[in-house]
């Protein structure tokens, strides 16, 4: 005998609500906790001699220190003391950092752990307190639609959070309609840096409306310029999830796009190799390092793999 049973209605679709903002002071603690303490153990206090390059303006000669290179060992100082000496520079004790931080609206895109906006104030974040622990100073220019943020240099715990609360805001005041420019951000910190120093210019390197190759290239002719590049999976790959409307955040133009088609698929890679290429180019024009971070990827294994890369080339 066949009996009929009703199905049962389905429960309705219930969606995440966006996730809130993580506010500076929240953000710093997680990165003390989870980030900065195992940064530190790896760095061995000595963060100056991976990031930053030789110089010829000898301060002093000390005694050795777990962490210091052994390029940098005296070995004439060390055979008529008895203990080992190193040789160190002034840039090296008195260093005064700078970032440059893309907070741009295609900075407010990512499908992984977090978007790239958050992923660029969770590099600011480390970088700032590493280095102002260690009793330096950093600066920061934050710039997007709304235009750019100095923060003078300082250094101390509260110049991390500064910096953390004015970039915050500026990615909160986007303005509609208007467009970014990193050419004129690289340009204004050109004319601020009076002596050599270390850049880290973060950002996606998406801002096709600027040449900012050029300026780029001219800072790192006279300091030591890192460029840290961050990404999302989904900007590399077109996932075949049928016909969807794209949305530039920066322009506002959209386009209905179908990505089943393999040729749109596929013309969607051609493009991206051909930027990825165009970036390439510029960065190894400019003869800068570059730091690859990806939103799908916690900080800390990128940064590790980069130091250990600088620290053998040296």
């Amino acid at each position: 005998m066949l009996t009929l049973t009703r199905p049962k209605p389905k429960a309705p679709e219930v969606r995440p609500k966006p996730k809130a903002p993580e506010l500076p002071e929240a953000l710093l603690r997680r990165l003390e906790l989870k980030v900065i303490k195992r940064l530190d153990g790896f760095l061995f206090g000595d963060y100056s001699g991976i990031f930053y390059g030789p110089s010829l303006d000898l301060a002093e000669i000390r005694e050795y220190q777990p962490g210091d290179e052994v390029r940098r060992m005296d070995w004439n100082v060390t055979a008529r003391s008895g203990k080992l000496h190193v040789r160190q520079y002034r840039e090296e004790r008195e260093i005064t950092a700078w970032m440059v931080v893309d907070m741009s609206k295609s900075m407010t895109f990512g499908t992984r752990r977090v978007l790239k906006r958050d992923l660029a104030l969770e590099f600011a974040g480390v970088l700032s307190s590493i280095i102002t622990r260690h009793g330096d100073k950093i600066g920061c220019l934050g710039v997007n639609e709304a235009g750019i943020k100095f923060v003078p240099p300082r250094t101390g715990r509260a110049q991390t959070l500064n910096i953390l609360h004015q970039l915050s805001n500026l990615q909160e005041n986007l303005m509609p309609g208007s467009i970014s420019n990193l050419e004129a951000a690289l340009e204004r910190v050109e004319r601020t840096l009076k002596r050599r120093t270390m850049l880290f210019v973060v950002s996606d390197f998406m801002d096709a409306n600027s040449n900012w190759a050029q300026p780029l290239g001219r800072l790192a002719q006279r300091h030591d310029v890192i460029a840290v590049r961050i990404s999302d999976p989904a900007e590399r790959e077109l996932p075949n999830v049928g016909g969807v409307r794209l949305r530039d955040p920066e322009s506002g133009s959209e386009v209905w796009v179908d990505t089943s088609n393999p040729k749109v698929r596929l013309a969607h890679a051609q493009m991206v190799s051909n930027r990825n290429q165009r970036v390439a180019r510029a960065f190894r024009g400019a003869r800068v390092d570059t730091l690859e971070l990806s939103t799908h990827l916690e900080v800390i294994a990128p940064i590790m793999k980069f130091t250990l890369k600088r620290r053998g080339r040296r």
